[in-house]
């Protein structure tokens, strides 16, 4: 297992190595940083004083060299806009980011693992037909379309729930959370059915079609043989073995969604990473795209490393498939 973990530590190594490279080849690609600090004003002789400064004229892989110690050291450059580190400016942003992926993973989690066990259960069901074709126009609509609907629906013409902004936040311990106060959860359940819409009908297909695969395995089968009770049957042998592979990508999942985000804060007007990623595009803040990719990638690295290392504990055969 020791060596499973460390195979998995390396590959994550090396993909936040090639993320780092290809971020990196953008800032150093788009645009000019020096004429963002400094602006039109200044004379080409001022600039080239201030590249050779900065370390701008060295070649490239020196440059990039010294981008990967910076960031093992926290350091991912500085704002051209906000005229601070880039990565305070993303952890200041990063709250808001993450409560919306937390409400929707709970929404994903809370809809779709009843709904699909419910749709493999009894196919034929009209309650099973009538989630199979939501599920199926879900796919197809696109989630900043999702947004739109629900803002014209309910706050619109019902009135019922704000369509933008976060609303009222609380500070604790330094993350200013709308968990906490009626005003910020009213704020968040627009933008979380939102985002959830994104992810809800292939989590429902997916339980749905492994929930129906291991009903028909030989071992369920006996399993009616033996006449055990059909709650044991279907909750216990079946949804058991039907969770692995929807943890597996439910982890991968959940790493995208931190970079789905950006479509529906701009809808919701929601200040977190996603859209202070729209303003750096708008302002040819360089670097603070590079910070976001680097940092959103992590997140993603991060979290399939874990999945993997879970999913190695909770399935010995991946770790033997690993090794050979």
């Amino acid at each position: 297992m020791v060596a499973f973990i460390i195979r998995r530590i390396i590959q994550a190594v090396f993909v936040m190595l090639v993320i780092s490279l290809v971020g990196f080849s953008i800032q150093h690609s788009i645009g000019d940083p020096v004429r963002d600090l400094v602006g039109e004003r200044v004379t080409p002789a001022e600039r080239e004083v201030i590249r050779d400064r900065l370390g701008l004229n060295d070649p490239f892989y020196v440059q990039y060299v010294r981008f990967v110690k910076n960031a093992c050291k926290g350091d991912l450059g500085l704002s051209f806009f906000y005229k601070k580190p880039a990565l305070e400016v993303i952890i200041s942003k990063a709250p808001a980011t993450l409560e919306l992926v937390i409400v929707t993973a709970v929404i994903l989690i809370v809809v779709s693992i009843p709904a699909g066990v419910y749709a493999a259960i009894y196919p034929k069901s009209w309650f099973s037909r009538i989630v199979m074709a939501v599920s199926t126009i879900g796919v197809a609509v696109p989630v900043f379309l999702t947004a739109i609907a629900l803002i014209y629906f309910f706050s619109v013409e019902l009135g019922w729930l704000p369509s933008y902004g976060r609303g009222e936040t609380v500070n604790i311990w330094g993350w200013d959370s709308g968990f906490f106060t009626w005003d910020g959860i009213k704020h968040l359940i627009l933008p979380s059915i939102s985002l959830s819409s994104i992810m809800l009908p292939l989590f429902i297909r997916l339980v749905r079609a492994e929930m129906m695969e291991i009903l028909e395995t030989e071992y369920i089968k006996f399993a009616w043989a033996k006449g055990l009770r059909r709650e044991r049957v279907w909750f216990v042998h079946a949804f058991k073995n039907t969770l692995l592979p929807v943890i597996t990508i439910f982890g991968v999942e959940l790493g995208i969604l931190v970079a789905f985000t950006i479509l529906t804060e701009s809808v919701f007007n929601w200040h977190g990473m996603g859209f202070m990623f729209i303003e750096a595009v708008e302002r040819s803040d360089t670097s603070l795209l590079v910070a976001y990719l680097v940092v959103v990638g992590a997140i993603f690295v991060v979290i399939n490393t874990i999945v993997d290392i879970v999913y190695g504990f909770v399935n010995p055969t991946i770790r033997i498939a690993g090794r050979k």
